[in-house]
């Protein structure tokens, strides 16, 4: 695909805005990335917080980025929020200043505080900004910014009660390259992680921190798993680690770890999942298609986590136990769950049916056909 645009031919200029965490960092390098495929001669600059992990994980994805003096709203302490005042003020100033340093012809905003200026300001001078909202309910910054965007790019039907209807379109979120390209076998899994053939794996993630309720209630009903020929992949993140590792000693057909990198030979392993529902781990359990219990985190913003899940639960594609049950019912569930085969198959089958896999590429392409309107 080419576009003429007023460089004369030349790519266009895009900044892209947000961050904070991995399920706002991802979804934006894989739509940068898309569109510098179809535009090779485009121009990124990616916009965050300063001090947050998008300034390190951007640049390791090869794009330039600048850090806004910005923090969000602290909900659990409101004295620290006496300096947000002026940080908007000083990070609006600063946006004004990356604008017409750099011109963008649009402003893309993934989600995160740091989007809100960026995206605000760009509005206020006529540049076409697009927003892409990873769950299946909207937080408020993109909420306020979306009535006066070009498009707004969801994850999920029902979003019209938070965008207006006419600027929707349902794209999925975009997910890691080596998930969708992901052919590793079975066996190659299983050799991995050190685990047999004969027996049913049960894959244990809470996010690149670990979840504290999952790793407590594996930790309580830890022999329920060998007791019942289940095996264990168990990413605890690092807090817990240590204690998970104590917990496993001795203990045969348990991989525990506080962080797997190869997070393709864990699902190719994994009969079943436990998992959180933040937006990039549903994508990515979508496209899988595992079995799935998820656990969401309480705390998210907007409770946006439990609203994911119920999602996939209304259309009988994966299991939810809240969090304040965990403790008690989340390894008996689980354990049930190893039992019905035709249970497995049938969320196997209907979270099989919610998998996007060019996110990206639909994204980008509504991008690069609105700006040539």
């Amino acid at each position: 695909m080419s576009v003429n645009t007023k460089q004369g031919g030349k790519g266009l200029r895009f900044i892209v805005a947000g961050g904070g965490t991995g399920g706002h960092i991802f979804p934006a390098v894989a739509i940068a990335n898309a569109l510098k495929k179809m535009l090779p001669d485009s121009e990124f600059l990616f916009v965050g917080a300063a001090g947050k992990m998008e300034m390190e994980k951007v640049p390791q994805a090869g794009y330039q980025i600048t850090g806004l003096t910005i923090a969000g709203f602290n909900r659990s302490s409101l004295i620290k929020n006496i300096a947000l005042p002026y940080k908007l003020i000083k990070s609006f100033l600063q946006v004004a200043r990356i604008m017409k340093q750099f011109g963008p012809d649009a402003v893309i905003g993934v989600g995160g505080y740091s989007s809100f200026p960026v995206l605000r300001y760009a509005q206020s001078k006529g540049i076409p900004t697009f927003i892409h909202e990873a769950n299946s309910f909207a937080g408020k910054s993109n909420m306020m910014l979306g009535k006066k965007a070009s498009c707004i790019f969801t994850a999920t039907d029902g979003m019209e009660k938070f965008f207006p209807a006419s600027k929707i379109i349902i794209s999925g979120n975009p997910v890691r390259q080596a998930i969708l390209d992901n052919n590793a076998d079975k066996k190659e899994a299983l050799k991995h992680f050190g685990l047999q053939e004969n027996k049913k794996i049960v894959l244990v993630v809470g996010g690149s921190l670990g979840a504290k309720t999952i790793n407590e209630a594996i930790d309580k009903d830890l022999d329920l798993f060998s007791s019942n020929d289940l095996q264990l992949i168990w990413q605890t993140g690092k807090p817990y680690f240590e204690k998970a590792k104590e917990r496993c000693k001795g203990r045969g057909q348990i991989f525990v770890s506080d962080f797997i990198s190869r997070m393709e030979l864990a699902y190719a392993a994994a009969d079943m999942v436990i998992s959180r529902s933040g937006a990039m781990s549903v994508s990515e359990l979508c496209i899988v298609k595992k079995p799935v219990v998820f656990v969401p985190y309480p705390f998210a913003a907007e409770d946006h986590q439990t609203v994911n899940a119920q999602n996939l639960v209304k259309k009988n594609a994966a299991m939810l136990i809240p969090d304040n049950q965990a403790l008690d019912k989340l390894v008996p569930a689980v354990i049930a769950l190893s039992k019905d085969e035709v249970l497995q198959e049938t969320l196997k089958e209907n979270i099989g049916k919610l998998a996007v896999t060019n996110a990206d590429s639909i994204i980008a392409e509504h991008i690069i056909n609105s700006l040539k309107k």
